[in-house]
């Protein structure tokens, strides 16, 4: 199974970059989405930026990641 997480993009430089995920940085590309700019919201698969996505989205999938990330926690 795969997953992509939404991610900020804070810096871009001839397709190579910067997104950040709950105050984690990494580097990505952003060959297959050319049209990105800093600010946006990307969903973010092994390092490539695949497609924008809305704020208000891509702050309730985070919202809702870190939630099930806790629950697991209280769990172990």
């Amino acid at each position: 199974m795969c997953l992509a997480i939404p991610a900020r993009v804070t810096q871009i430089d001839q397709g190579l970059g910067l997104v950040e995920v709950g105050g984690v940085v990494r580097e990505a590309s952003f060959m297959l989405l050319p049209d990105a700019q800093v600010g946006d919201y990307v969903l973010l698969h092994a390092g490539y930026a695949l497609q924008k996505v809305d704020e208000a989205e891509a702050e309730e999938t985070i919202r809702l990641l870190a939630e099930l990330a806790e629950a697991g926690r209280a769990e172990a």
